[in-house]
């Protein structure tokens, strides 16, 4: 399996009464594939997972792999906070036919780094999918350190790693665990560029939801060593990456699905939508730049 390159975190879209929304679903899928996405992550934290269904969570799987027909990998967000419902979870995403499954470092409870790694084991051996980790400190409350991360790298079914760190020390020290098996990539928009020409394999990003072929372009440019490209590529996306971090995650990006035509704005409580204001004026500042930016290349 080939997860590698530009890979995007989707949004779940919802409809004005808090329905899934599968026709705008399927919308930004087809958006996704024509603008050169590469792999895609659906119910992850961008997803909104932990706001979704037990039902909505196999129906936005199971529309996702008939979408997509095979063209990329699909990959399921299936970490929770135990173990347990960890590989329960798997299981039902392998059921729905995906290839992979991102599983997040356990929120909330905090475990030791022994604990992490007693935790993906088990996921590994029994949730019957391949696993990518993804350490996210942020959100979940605890780091998973790189000496950990190399004492898993080996085990057959952990195929890789997104790592929302950003800073310098983390990149090199998770490029350097790189193998045939086993890939690095970058969780953080703003670092993503550095992290690929540092040897990270790829990115799962946010931004990409709302410009597919700007952040396929990034990715080329990094993964072939261009240095002066991939810092074009960065200035080019900087304002729009910059402007969605006026709110959490998934607000901003999903306030830019409705001038795409891709879906409405509204996420699930406790997260409430972008007010109309300045943040909102910046984005779509940030989205009208670079569609002319790209109008001109073209």
């Amino acid at each position: 399996m080939n997860i590698r390159g530009s890979i995007c975190a989707l949004v779940t879209p919802f409809t004005a009464d808090g329905a899934l929304d599968l026709q705008a679903f399927g919308r930004l899928i087809d958006f996704q594939l024509a603008g050169g996405t590469q792999a895609l992550v659906v119910a992850g934290s961008t997803g909104e997972a932990h706001m979704l269904e037990h039902d909505e969570f196999d129906r936005l799987l199971a529309y996702a792999v008939e979408r997509v027909a095979g063209r990329v990998p699909v990959i399921a967000g299936t970490g929770e906070a135990g173990t347990a419902k960890t590989i329960a979870l798997t299981r039902r995403a392998k059921a729905s036919g995906v290839d992979a499954a991102l599983v997040v470092v356990p929120y909330y409870v905090r475990p030791t780094q022994e604990g992490m790694r007693r935790h993906f084991l088990d996921v590994a051996d029994h949730g019957e999918l391949p696993v990518l980790m993804y350490n996210v400190p942020s959100r979940t409350g605890s780091d998973l350190l790189p000496q950990t991360v190399a004492s898993l790298r080996d085990h057959p079914a952990i195929i890789g790693i997104k790592e929302a760190r950003g800073d310098r020390e983390r990149i090199d020290a998770l490029a350097e665990l790189v193998s045939p098996d086993f890939v690095y990539l970058s969780g953080d928009d703003a670092s993503a560029g550095a992290a690929m020409l540092a040897g990270a394999g790829g990115t799962i990003s946010v931004v990409v939801n709302l410009v597919p072929q700007a952040f396929r372009a990034l990715c080329d440019a990094a993964l072939a060593g261009d240095t002066a490209q991939t810092a074009r590529c960065d200035a080019a996306l900087s304002p729009l990456v910059q402007a969605l971090d006026c709110a959490p995650n998934p607000i901003a990006v999903k306030a830019g699905l409705p001038v795409l035509g891709l879906g409405l704005a509204v996420p699930r409580l406790p997260l409430v939508e972008l007010n109309d204001g300045p943040d909102r004026a910046r984005l779509h500042q940030a989205l009208s730049s670079l569609a002319s930016l790209a109008t001109a290349a073209a």
